[in-house]
């Protein structure tokens, strides 16, 4: 089982401990997660993948909404599914629009602090407390449905926080943010990482996810294909074999300047371009470079052809 340890200042308690061991999720004979360990134990993780992966599923399953096929989700320890009082220690924001339009962002956060069995006072207090937290005082008294997307994805933050949970399950928790609020919330997560809770957020967007987690879960096709510290991640996603075209002013030059070079797997040349295979990503742009400044050769357009997430994530599945 992966072990995803955080580095709070403070240790996390028992109830802020996630843990998966072979977890599989199926639909009918659609498999949405496929045998998935890891455990988490505080700090920021990061649930990379690209869409359709089985990110959300997992974080529904960790919020005991769904049961595993197969396998098992606790949480403090105990099974996720079936055991309401869970709920107290669990915050989630899901991807979906999951707030009512006619309810101010004061009412729908009192309301979610009630459904905590807050007494009607202590709701209030706690309702205005996460507000402030996302940054939407100003408009706690307006109704949701005149939010933009970004604002009504901080009501759904302030929602999951209102009752302070041990663990917050974000599910694209970016979606509809501006930079600053995305600034906002970053720092807001890493300040809740170092009280000692744990912090899991799925994210089809490397940047998100290298801004603030330091560990990260890759998920590809319902599998868990890597998992480590980010940087780790990280070089297995560069150092992989790359493919790059080249239009220049003299492509079969370039390319009998290339023959040889210890950066190049691959050559061809067609179509008004070269294709190049380099299995070395960080040498490969200066080589080229050069080879084309000494033989006087211009470079018009130099692109990779297998930058998606889901060659990136498929390469870490063939490993």
């Amino acid at each position: 089982m992966t072990t995803v340890h955080g580095e709070a200042e403070h240790p996390a308690d028992a109830t802020a401990t996630v843990a998966l061991d072979g977890t599989s999720r199926w639909y009918g004979n659609v498999v949405a997660v496929n045998e998935v360990s890891f455990r988490l134990d505080g700090g920021i993780t990061g649930l990379l993948g690209p869409n359709g992966a089985g990110k959300s599923t997992i974080l529904h399953m960790i919020a005991g909404f769904l049961a595993p096929s197969s396998g098992t989700v606790t949480v403090g320890g105990h099974p996720a599914r079936g055991h309401p009082e869970m709920y107290r220690h669990i915050g989630l924001v899901p991807e979906r629009e999951a707030v009512y339009p006619f309810l101010t962002g004061l009412q729908f956060v009192t309301a979610m602090a009630r459904l905590q069995g807050m007494a009607p006072a202590e709701a209030a207090a706690a309702a205005e407390r996460a507000i402030g937290l996302v940054e939407l005082t100003s408009a706690q008294g307006r109704p949701i449905g005149t939010y933009s997307k970004g604002m009504r994805q901080r009501a759904k933050v302030a929602a999951a926080l209102v009752h302070e949970p041990r663990i917050l399950l974000l599910d694209e928790p970016f979606n509809g943010m501006d930079p600053r609020q995305r600034l906002h919330m970053m720092d807001l997560l890493r300040r809740m990482a170092a009280e000692g809770r744990t912090i899991l957020f799925s994210s089809h967007i490397l940047e998100e996810v290298e801004r603030i987690a330091e560990q990260v879960l890759v998920i590809v096709a319902g599998r868990l294909a890597a998992s480590g510290h980010f940087r780790e991640i990280r070089r297995l996603m560069t150092d992989r074999p790359h493919t790059f075209t080249i239009r220049s002013s003299d492509d079969r030059a370039l390319a009998a300047g290339l023959v040889g070079d210890p950066t190049i797997g691959s050559l061809a040349v067609g179509d008004g371009l070269l294709t190049v295979g380099t299995n070395d990503f960080g040498a490969f742009s200066p080589s080229v470079a050069g080879v084309a400044r000494r033989g006087g050769i211009s470079i018009h357009e130099l692109l990779p052809t297998d930058e998606s997430l889901e060659s990136v994530f498929s390469y870490l599945v063939r490993r």
